[in-house]
């Protein structure tokens, strides 16, 4: 049978192996015809829409802004931490400071009293009166007291402060008392007679001092009676005693320092303070009056200010 070139017998035809579904083409086979895989296609679903990629772009960008922000809290937290690190340590160095400026002048004082007096008791006592009388003159500076009073009552302080340290240090006081003692109290123990005879004195004037100042005051008597004979018990038994060069000196300083305020004091009481003057140092007084001028200089000036 003669087979005709041009026509294919479907007998002989190759075709689809059985079980094969009809699908996308897929590889070459190897006698070279097509072949059908049974690989899915795009979804159900199809491509991600608009809305579905801006909100994956605003998730994204969230998730970056929450990460700077996390960042940044951290690093802040950082800097902070070093920032208290280095408040402490300047605190530290502050306060050292602020003691070392303090142990100076209480050392000072200190060292002054046991080197000049030989004790450092007097110099806690009078460098503590030292300190108060700073204090004080510093607020009549503040009041407007002037410094040539303040002066003139440093000066006879110190004049006082003098006196008393050579007395007392030449133990020319005890000396006076020995003698009255001798000749008053020939009976008292040799060693205790210009105690007593001190005593018993000044504490009799500073008595009837007391009290006479206590009747012009028009206070109670029995209180400045008792108040000057206290005082002048104690003033007894301090010039009674033989207290030698440095404590003399002591003694002088710790007058003119307690001295100094009082005769500043009497000063201020007996000139008085200004009153007038210290509410015009803390008063614009210039400045009010030249707005006041300015004021009636543009009222004059001015349409409606002109006086008709």
């Amino acid at each position: 049978m003669t087979t005709d070139p041009g026509r294919i017998d479907p007998t002989s035809a190759t075709g689809p192996t059985d079980g094969a579904s009809a699908g996308t083409p897929g590889r070459a086979s190897e006698g070279g015809g097509p072949t059908f895989t049974d690989e899915p296609g795009p979804g159900p679903d199809g491509p991600p829409g608009v809305r579905d990629q801006i909100a994956a772009v605003i998730a994204a960008a969230r998730r970056l802004l929450t990460a700077h922000i996390e960042l940044g809290r951290a690093e802040l937290g950082l800097i902070m931490a070093e920032v208290g690190r280095v408040a402490a340590l300047a605190g530290l160095a502050f306060a050292m400071v602020f003691l070392a400026a303090l142990l100076l002048p209480i050392g000072l004082l200190l060292f002054l009293g046991e080197w000049i007096y030989g004790s450092i008791g007097w110099g806690v006592l009078l460098g503590t009166i030292l300190l108060g009388d700073v204090a004080v003159m510093a607020g009549l500076t503040a009041a407007g007291v002037s410094g040539r009073r303040l002066g003139w009552s440093f000066g006879l302080a110190v004049a006082l402060g003098i006196v008393v340290g050579v007395v007392l240090g030449l133990d020319l006081t005890n000396r006076a008392w020995t003698t009255a003692g001798d000749n008053l109290m020939p009976g008292v123990d040799a060693g205790f007679r210009p105690l007593a005879i001190a005593v018993l004195s000044l504490g009799v004037i500073g008595g009837v001092l007391g009290l006479i100042a206590a009747l012009r005051s028009r206070a109670s008597g029995g209180a400045g009676f008792f108040g000057g004979a206290a005082l002048g018990i104690v003033l007894g038994a301090v010039t009674a005693i033989a207290v030698g060069p440095r404590v003399g000196a002591a003694f002088g300083t710790l007058s003119a320092l307690i001295a100094w305020p009082v005769f500043a004091g009497l000063a201020v009481a007996r000139s008085g303070i200004d009153g007038d003057a210290i509410k015009a140092r803390f008063y614009p007084d210039t400045t009010i009056e030249t707005t006041k001028e300015t004021i009636e200089w543009l009222r004059q000036r001015t349409p409606l200010g002109r006086k008709s």
